[in-house]
């Protein structure tokens, strides 16, 4: 009886940070196949029970998953804080597991619902950059950070992979606690190489040159003025700097769908870091 009532209220956890994130991130995907009846902005998949909402979790079942799952929080079934899980369970889940951060209401939604007390200072470059050093070795020896970008709420770099000479994933370090963890969005749910894209079958249908060409038709009406700036090749899909002049934010285009994720989570770009290693 104990365990059905745990269950109960697991579920009724589970069905309002999925409502909350969905509220969060809505607005952030945009799809350039858009039609009336068809693809709506902001639709990111149908969700924890069937809730057409953002969920990070792939599989049969909710409660014993085998397959592929994110979950966030330290209140979310007594997660202590941001991890991936990989493995059979999300209640009882033995697999592998990184745990970073304060959980969900901190760096997991990307700065969008951060809390700052007046007297709250980043922290130093130095101690960034550090940071976010020790996080890309997980990723393996040869790796080589790159394009280290600086906004108001986090550092923003690409991990290139020095065997291959490919960009393979996206990460952030938060500006104010000093926290690195994968980039969220399109890093984790496009990434065929680390995100959940690694289900995608079938092969890419646009190249750069494409997926340049949809992000300029997209900040036509997003940004009037602003011009796609720089450009990232990563595993399944394009990720591009764009402005009028300078930088003024980021977005990514799925190479296999054309979907475009706006980077919200940034916050005002304030200049670029020179640093490769």
């Amino acid at each position: 009886m104990a365990d059905s009532k745990n269950i109960i209220i697991g579920l009724l956890v589970l069905a309002l940070i999925v409502l909350l994130v969905f509220l969060a991130f809505r607005p952030m995907t945009y799809s350039s196949t858009y039609s009336q009846g068809d693809y709506q902005p902001g639709q990111m998949g149908p969700g924890m029970m069937n809730n057409p909402g953002y969920n990070y979790s792939y599989g049969p079942g909710m409660m014993n998953n085998p397959g592929y799952n994110y979950s966030y929080g330290p209140g979310m079934m007594n997660n202590p804080g941001y991890n991936y899980s990989y493995g059979p369970g999300m209640m009882n889940n033995p697999g592998y597991n990184y745990g970073y951060g304060p959980g969900m209401m901190g760096n997991m939604m990307g700065n969008m619902m951060a809390i700052y007390y007046p007297e709250s200072k980043p922290v130093t470059q130095d101690e960034a950059l550090k940071s976010l050093a020790n996080f890309s070795s997980q990723y393996g020896s040869n790796i080589q950070v790159e394009d280290v970008m600086i906004f108001s709420g986090n550092y923003y770099a690409v991990l290139k992979d020095t065997n291959s000479s490919q960009d393979i994933a996206e990460v952030l370090v938060d500006r104010y606690s000093g926290s690195a963890y994968p980039e969220p969005g399109p890093n984790m749910m496009w990434n065929t190489r680390f995100g959940a894209g690694r289900t995608t079958t079938g092969a890419p249908e646009y190249d750069l040159n494409e997926t340049k060409k949809l992000a300029g038709d997209f900040l036509t009406g997003y940004l009037p003025g602003a011009q796609v700036l720089e450009s990232h090749e990563m595993p399944g899909y394009y990720t591009f700097d764009f402005g009028r002049q300078d930088i003024e934010g980021m977005l990514s285009v799925n190479a296999y769908n054309g979907q475009i994720w706006v980077h919200t989570w940034h916050g005002p770009y304030l200049g670029e870091e020179n640093i490769t290693g």
